[in-house]
């Protein structure tokens, strides 16, 4: 969008002439005269709206809206907002609004930043080869999601008082659709929106940017961390419960987080390349690991049986170990319904990450080193300058994941499942 700049002088030019303010509308303003009859440009001043207003051409049949105020160093601005033709009365007084506040501040409207889509676009562009899949998606989903009125604004014209609100907004319309409270979401999307913010004043030559709107963490909802997991005395029923899925894909799936703590994509995406029978390892490869860390994981003797029953079935043109023909990713991307149906039978209602947290949880009651527990599940080390030179050995790993796996079993002795419940999942 082009804006003109005219610095007013002492007196009105002979050339433009003002009127009474009216109230405009758009049936007013289809019927004010352009070009004006006296051949000079005619100024309608709106009666709501102090300072927004139609300026008619006395040459051509343009109605322009602007908007003009007095900068506090005493001069007086003027700015177009857009043409007449272009945009509608409701969003030109809206424009008009914000440009208004602008001026007032003393900063320039014509100095426009980029719109939020363009920084998501910028961003997602810049760290391409650094953000995983599902980072990318996130970031896309909460702003198109939540901040989809924005899109097309300049950052410049995002006030942190439209950031507390819209924050507010968040929580209150998922807890009104009846998707949880939406206090998580609503923070979630804030922190994009600070890190989209604080990127875009990084390439803003200008330095026309106002300070990042988005609040620190104490203004927003307090979240409580997870700490669910399938408790000791849970175990063996929901472990039936599993093996009684129908979809032997979405069986092995669950087990198999179950009994190697990794994360959700890290299992999902698992192609049989990854898969080495020869040494007995896991080798995810950095670019599907949420760390962007390669992790060699050490099969235990119930991994490797999984596996190779797997294996047996054939495999998919995909290459996926837990294909999905439904899915466009070609791998099962999220187990719900199956948990949700495993939940109905046992009573046990968990997500995939809880399933990784019941590993940890597991991993720690078998005693087994923290530095090995970190290097099984692919954690960052510590800072610890001692921690920097320990380098745990394969065999080590291997005999600690084999002795993770021995407990799990324990904790998994078969109980049977009732019957009638059974009949749920078929």
């Amino acid at each position: 969008m082009v804006f003109l700049i005219w610095i007013a002088p002492s007196k009105v030019k002979s050339g433009r002439s003002a009127v009474a303010r009216i109230k405009l509308t758009e049936r007013v303003i289809d019927r004010l005269a352009a070009p004006d009859p006296s051949g000079k440009q005619v100024l309608h001043w709106d009666a709501d709206l102090k300072g927004f207003g139609v300026l008619c051409s006395g040459v051509t049949s343009s109605k322009t809206y602007i908007v003009q105020r007095t900068l506090p160093d005493g001069r007086t601005r003027r700015v177009t907002v857009a043409a007449a033709n272009e945009i509608d009365l409701a969003k030109a007084r809206e424009q008009a609004a914000e440009m208004l506040v602008e001026l007032r501040k003393g900063r320039d409207p014509k100095t426009r930043s980029m719109t939020l889509k363009q920084t998501l676009e910028a961003y997602l562009k810049k760290y391409d080869s650094k953000l995983s899949d599902n980072s990318k998606a996130n970031y896309k989903e909460k702003v198109t999601s939540y901040l989809s009125a924005w899109l097309d604004k300049p950052l410049n014209f995002i006030t942190r008082d439209a950031v507390e609100k819209r924050h507010s907004e968040i929580a209150k319309e998922i807890a009104e659709a009846k998707r949880g409270k939406g206090e998580t979401s609503a923070n979630a999307t804030m922190v994009v929106l600070r890190l989209l913010w604080n990127f875009a004043v990084e390439q803003d030559k200008s330095k026309s940017l106002p300070p990042n709107p988005v609040k620190l963490r104490k203004q927003w909802f307090p979240e409580t961390r997870r700490d669910k997991i399938v408790e000791e005395h849970q175990m063996p029923v929901f472990y039936n419960a599993v093996l009684a899925l129908k979809s032997d894909v979405a069986r092995d799936y669950i087990l198999f987080v179950l009994f190697t703590g990794l994360r959700r994509r890290e299992a999902a995406m698992l192609k049989w390349e990854h898969v080495d029978f020869d040494a007995k390892l896991i080798r995810i490869p950095a670019q599907n690991t949420k760390a962007k860390r390669k992790l060699d994981l050490p099969m235990s003797d119930f991994v490797r049986n999984l596996l190779v029953a797997r294996r047996s079935v054939g495999k998919e043109p995909s290459g996926y170990v837990f294909p999905s023909h439904g899915k466009k990713t070609g791998y099962i991307a999220e187990p719900k319904f199956p948990l949700d149906a495993v939940a109905k039978v046992c009573g046990v209602s968990v997500s995939v990450h809880d399933l990784r947290r019941t590993f940890i949880t597991v991993a720690e009651q078998a005693e087994i080193s923290p530095m090995t527990l970190k290097m099984l599940v692919n954690h960052a080390p510590g800072k610890d300058v001692t921690e920097g030179y320990v380098q745990v050995r394969m065999p080590r790993l291997r005999t600690d994941a084999q002795k993770v796996a021995e407990l799990m079993k324990q904790l998994c002795v078969s109980v049977p499942v009732d019957d009638e419940k059974v009949a749920v999942l078929a």
